[in-house]
């Protein structure tokens, strides 16, 4: 079974839109087509950005509780090992650190946050591809 961790922005936009290629990646994920990694960090930096108030009104509540219910049951949770390679945006450092870890697939829709040409790297659609191949 395929490994993988989930960019927040991936999160967000699969709440926001419920017929987007995210929204069809949250529902693999809560269906366990797929093992996703996580860590405290990554359910932290979910948590902090779904609950801005501008999201308020936007994404039903309840449903971000079970969102993280169904993490702690099926998902693995990884500890990131500390890199040192240069990123474009510190702050995805810890998705990086953890997918790296966790020889899992890192599922963003912000490539240019990462270090280019990491295979491992993928946006929804490369990752959705994926799967079908298996």
């Amino acid at each position: 079974m395929k490994k993988a961790v989930i960019d927040t922005n991936i999160v967000v936009s699969g709440f926001l839109s419920p017929m987007g290629k995210p929204a069809t990646i949250l529902k693999l994920t809560l269906g366990n087509h797929f093992e996703i990694c996580f860590n405290t960090a990554i359910l932290n930096e979910y948590e902090q950005v779904l609950c801005r108030s501008k999201f308020a009104g936007k994404i039903y509540q309840p449903d971000i509780q079970r969102f993280f219910e169904i993490i702690y049951n099926i998902g693995t949770e990884i500890t990131g090992i500390p890199s040192n390679i240069e990123m474009p945006d510190e702050s995805d450092r810890i998705f990086y650190d953890t997918a790296k870890a966790g020889n899992a697939i890192l599922i963003t829709g912000n490539l240019k946050h990462y270090p280019p040409n990491e295979p491992f790297i993928m946006t929804p659609t490369q990752f959705l591809i994926s799967l079908d191949e298996n």
